[in-house]
């Protein structure tokens, strides 16, 4: 068997374990006690829910104030702006990026965790990502969402310096998985048309959207999800299928 070989090898039975593992996360979202478990990883999603409405606002023209986290796993991105680019349509987009970012960031860990290389980019990436994002816009300063996210970036920094390579691989799968199945844990979320933030009555991303494209707001919940189970599908599908690249020997005369 070849190094290749032996890698493809490694990673198809580390990504059936991560699919265990997934489906253990959605049980134990659902069993007393789940939900104290699989807590780091609720303030994780958090994170990325947020700071994808954040950055997408960010794009469209708009100023990224802060992203708060609260001990409960709530959270809120605020930005503010004169005019938005695309109008309504750019409002429906800040909306969808939120529940859409997750899964975005979760197919894209594991793409990136086929390869050895790609595995620590993207791991350094996201450590990065996530001291950048709590210098410039997580708040307040050293308050709880602030030090749960630079504890994060720790411990992926020290799993990316310290670990071997089938941990980081693991790591960085664990991870999409846990993005992948934030998307269930706000599923409820999703098909309202509201929820309670911080003491305050909000409307749901899904509610937003309909404000803005007309519609229900279950409508575009059910174009979210259908389109994230399919990002998911997509992307299992290309790890489990992807073929090692065949050796050429050139034999000159």
């Amino acid at each position: 068997m070849t190094n290749e070989e032996i890698v493809k090898s490694q990673t198809n039975k580390s990504i059936y374990g991560v699919m265990a593992f997934g489906l253990l996360t959605i049980i134990l979202w659902n069993v007393p006690f789940g939900n104290m478990i699989l807590y780091p990883f609720t303030i994780l999603g958090t994170w990325f829910h947020e700071l994808a409405h954040g950055l997408m606002a960010l794009i469209l023209g708009a100023n990224f104030n802060k992203l708060v986290i609260f001990p409960d796993g709530s959270g809120y991105a605020q930005f503010s702006y004169s005019s938005l680019f695309l109008g309504n349509f750019g409002s429906a987009l800040v909306a969808a990026a939120g529940p859409i970012g997750p899964t975005i960031a979760g197919a894209l860990f594991l793409v990136a965790s086929t390869k050895k290389r790609s595995t620590e980019i993207v791991l350094y990436l996201l450590s990065f990502s996530l001291i950048i994002s709590t210098l410039l816009w997580v708040r307040p300063w050293f308050g709880f969402g602030f030090i749960m996210i630079l504890l994060f970036s720790v411990a992926i920094t020290f799993i990316e310096i310290k670990g071997k390579d089938i941990v980081k691989t693991i790591t960085l799968q664990l991870l999409a998985v846990q993005a992948f199945a934030s998307m269930y844990q706000g599923i409820g979320y999703l098909f309202s048309k509201g929820a309670v933030v911080d003491g305050q009555q909000n409307f749901s991303d899904t509610q937003v959207i309909a404000e803005n494209l007309l519609l229900p707001h279950w409508f575009w919940a059910f174009t979210i999800l259908a389109f994230s189970v399919y990002i998911i599908y997509l992307s299992f599908k290309y790890v489990l299928t992807k073929k090692s690249p065949n050796k050429i020997n050139a034999v000159g005369v």
